[in-house]
């Protein structure tokens, strides 16, 4: 499993989710993720099809499939439930 992660500079709920997703990387080294720029990182923001509704946050299976994605500020809580219900996928 793996979870892509969009965000901007100007997004203020980027912010937020910076250090939320900080300490659930640091619980669960296994994670991978991956961090793009909305305004850099141009080709991945149109394949996964990302509007300026940031922050936004794929998850993928281990083929590289999208499990689900979530966007704005969900709770820490919220987040370690999803990768707990996807993470042998």
């Amino acid at each position: 499993m793996k979870v892509l992660k969009f965000g901007a500079e100007w997004c203020s709920g980027c912010l937020v989710m910076r250090p939320r997703w900080a300490e659930i990387e640091k619980e669960l080294p296994w994670l991978k993720t991956e961090m793009y720029d909305y305004d850099k990182n141009k080709e991945m923001v149109e394949k996964h099809k990302i509007n300026q509704n940031l922050p936004t946050f794929i998850f993928l299976d281990k083929n590289g499939n999208e499990i689900t994605r979530l966007g704005g500020e969900p709770s820490k809580k919220e987040l370690l439930a999803l990768i707990e219900e996807h993470k042998d996928k």
